[in-house]
């Protein structure tokens, strides 16, 4: 299990950022706090490993407690979550390398990605003794599944909903669907198939068949791995 902590000085925020993980397998939420001093002093007397923490907090800048953090508590990670989208405060928390900068309201989905990458993450770092490219072009983020420019998607290809595909893909290991695809893009099977099959064509994602407890096979689709 994975021990977070969510430093929010909106219990009421607090609250669904809890629910949004109660929703995840594998982690723990092991405190919340609504100011600064009551976050350094649960990072001392409890073991945390993922910290996800506001800017705006009641006494103290997110940004400032992090170079605290940095200095005190090395290996726990940060993830901001938080409605600050002034330059200065983003490009400090990128410098002292938070996990991920999320701006408010946040989606369950947008969240639940952030979580899930984060998963996969420490379990990379827990498995491997040795980096090579692979192992660190999946820490850092290196992918070939970016979206490309408008002019460079064929017709009938969103780029916003083909980001979305491949959000979506990241967050399942065990492939999916066009009707569990289109389910979860409120689009129809159809049109989830379009840009799961686009992805196929070029070399982003897989398919294969898997047969079903009824015996029908079924094409499920996975995100292909950088290398």
């Amino acid at each position: 299990m994975i021990k977070v902590a969510i430093a929010e000085d909106d219990f009421r925020v607090a609250s669904i950022h809890e629910r949004f993980l109660l929703k995840t397998d594998g982690v723990q939420v092991v405190g919340k706090t609504l100011t600064g001093e009551e976050t350094l002093k649960l990072l001392k007397e409890k073991e945390v490993e993922l910290l996800l923490l506001d800017i705006y907090m009641q006494d103290k800048l997110g940004t400032d407690l992090l170079h605290i953090i940095r200095r005190d508590f090395p290996q726990i990670d940060v993830i901001m979550i938080t409605a600050a989208t002034e330059k200065e405060l983003v490009e400090t928390s990128l410098r002292n390398g938070v996990i991920d900068y999320i701006i408010k309201p946040v989606s369950l989905e947008r969240f639940t990605v952030t979580i899930e990458n984060y998963k996969k993450r420490r379990k990379l770092l827990n498995n491997c003794t040795e980096m090579d490219q692979k192992v660190i072009d999946m820490l850092v983020g290196y992918s070939r599944t970016s979206v490309k420019p408008n002019d460079e998607v064929p017709k009938g290809i969103d780029p916003l909903t083909l980001q979305k595909v491949i959000d979506i893909m990241k967050t399942v290991d065990n492939g999916i669907s066009a009707e569990e695809m289109g389910e979860k893009l409120g689009a129809s099977r159809t049109t989830a198939r379009r840009y799961l099959e686009y992805l196929i064509s070029t070399g982003e994602g897989t398919a294969e068949l898997e047969y079903g407890i009824v015996g029908r096979p079924e094409r499920k689709y996975r995100i292909v791995q950088p290398v």
